[in-house]
């Protein structure tokens, strides 16, 4: 029994193994079939695109085939008979390749450029940072030796001013040490020198110190000098020579009185504030001699009234034509300095209710206040003073004001007129060491318009936007239609040395229009 049991077993046994190996044998050929199907549908599918893609390939072909058949048709028809050229469809379908391979290389070119238009070489980029990385060391480098040095410069120039106020400190020693050690001149010893005697030695001796007198004598000197000349030598026709002295040659001297030179100027004067048409100054005087001499003897005019008026720096008459002349000074100093003047005896005069000529101190004294409303007290004081007012003088005593705007001979004003004109300059300059304060630089250091136009503003905030350009047009000699708005971005783009700022302000008439801002009080 166990015998057949076991052979049964082992049959069953071996049937299962068989049966086993051809269910593997089943998945295989499952699996092949499936890796076949899906074989299939993927030929399948790309015979479907080659189909589709051939349909529309010969859709186009059958397209372009009855373009060109009609195309050489065309032309069949738009031949002259008897003359055969080349293959027209062959042409055609040449161009028509032709063109699409220009537009495609047409597109690959403006890709590159766009793509690669900016790019530079790697090897050149790496050069070029290397190059960047070195100077940027080298300005860092610099950077801080400028420091340094600017530190060290600060520091030198503190000493310079302590090593100049002592030098200045030790001039003004030794020049009182030179002053009381030495004999004073003794000023008499020109009496007989001086044409005029005694008398008038004394007379141009009046009230001058030993400066003046020095000054004095040598116009003395100069004038006698001038009047031995008979020639001037022509200074020539370079672009350093003014217009008015253009000239090559030897040129006669006129040899006119001082006074006949002051009763010149003054007529050239007149004749040129009641111009309407202002042309330069020199072309004017020049313009004036032609008129007033002939064309002839304009030249001989022109240098010996130079030379006149360059001697005589004591007449205001003639040190003030020559400052404009030369443009030294500004013409409209000048002007508003006489309409100042005009104006002040105008203002007394319509005081002088009774027309006598006379005024009180009170009277006098709220003209001048009306008149200069910015003068500071003591300056007020000055000119009462000069006028013949003290701080003793009663209000009942009457001043005879016409004879304060008198001019002797020779075109001289009063000491009033003189005051007025040397606390103008005096005020100028304070305006002008103020600016140079609120701007907090040192002369040679640069500004720009923008930092001018704040200071001016800052010391001066009543002046109009008018007078405030006029100011700026001067300083940076810009016309006033080319002078940028504030604000602008060019405004930081002008930019000038201090000192030449203030030098030609110096020269126009520059004043304050109104009190500063105070400050608020905590």
């Amino acid at each position: 029994m166990r015998a057949e049991e076991r052979s049964e077993i082992s049959l069953l046994k071996k049937e299962k193994m068989n049966l086993l190996k051809l269910i593997d044998k089943k998945n295989e050929e499952k699996i092949s079939l499936q890796s076949e199907v899906s074989k299939l549908r993927k030929n399948l599918a790309e015979e479907y695109l080659r189909y589709l893609s051939e349909r529309d390939a010969r859709k186009i072909l059958i397209a372009d085939l009855n373009e060109l058949r009609y195309q050489r048709e065309d032309m069949s028809l738009a031949q002259s008979p008897g003359v055969w050229g080349e293959d027209p469809v062959k042409l055609t379908l040449a161009l028509k390749m032709t063109r699409q391979d220009l537009a495609r290389t047409q597109m690959e070119l403006n890709t590159m450029k766009a793509n690669f238009g900016d790019v530079v070489p790697r090897r050149d980029f790496e050069m070029q940072e290397k190059i960047n990385k070195d100077l940027q060391e080298q300005l860092d480098s610099l950077r801080d030796d400028y420091e340094e040095v600017r530190k060290e410069h600060e520091i030198l120039l503190q000493l310079h001013m302590s090593t100049v106020k002592e030098r200045d400190q030790f001039y003004s020693e030794l020049q009182e040490i030179q002053r009381t050690s030495t004999p004073r001149p003794d000023w008499t010893k020109c009496e007989s020198v001086v044409a005029g005697g005694p008398v008038r030695w004394h007379m141009l001796a009046e009230g001058k110190n030993s400066d003046q007198l020095v000054d004095v004598l040598l116009e003395e000197i100069g004038e006698m000098l001038l009047r031995e000349k008979d020639f001037f030598p022509g200074l020539g026709y370079a672009e350093s020579v003014p217009p008015f002295l253009r000239f090559d040659g030897a040129v006669e001297n006129k040899k006119p009185t001082k006074n006949d030179v002051i009763n010149l100027l003054k007529d050239a004067w007149k004749e040129r504030l009641a111009e309407e048409q202002k042309e330069k100054f020199s072309d004017f005087f020049f313009s004036f001699l032609e008129r007033r001499f002939g064309p002839a003897d304009a030249m001989a005019w022109a240098y010996t009234i130079f030379e006149n008026i360059k001697l005589f720096r004591s007449s205001e008459i003639m040190s003030q034509f020559y400052a404009i002349l030369m443009e030294k000074m500004s013409e409209s100093v000048y002007v508003k300095h006489k309409e100042t003047v005009s104006q002040l005896l105008k203002e007394m005069t319509n005081v002088d209710s009774q027309n006598e000529g006379q005024l009180t101190m009170e009277q006098f004294s709220t003209v001048l206040r009306s008149i200069f409303s910015s003068k500071k007290e003591e300056k007020i004081q000055e000119l009462m003073e000069v006028a013949g007012w003290h701080l003793n003088s009663s209000n009942a005593d009457s001043l005879s004001y016409p004879f304060l705007f008198t001019e002797d001979e020779e075109g001289q004003s009063t000491p009033f007129v003189r005051m007025l004109w040397e606390q103008y300059m005096d005020e100028k300059d304070e305006y002008l060491q103020e600016l140079k304060q609120e701007l907090g630089l040192e002369l040679h250091e640069k500004v720009t318009l923008p930092k001018v136009r704040e200071a001016l503003m800052a010391i001066d905030p009543s002046q109009d936007k008018q007078t405030l350009n006029s100011y700026l047009s001067q300083a940076f000699q810009l016309p006033l239609t080319e002078l940028p708005e504030e604000s602008e971005e060019k405004e930081e783009d002008i930019v000038i040395k201090l000192q030449t700022v203030l030098e030609r302000l110096q020269m126009i008439d520059i004043r304050r229009r109104g009190p500063r801002e105070q400050e608020p009080t905590s």
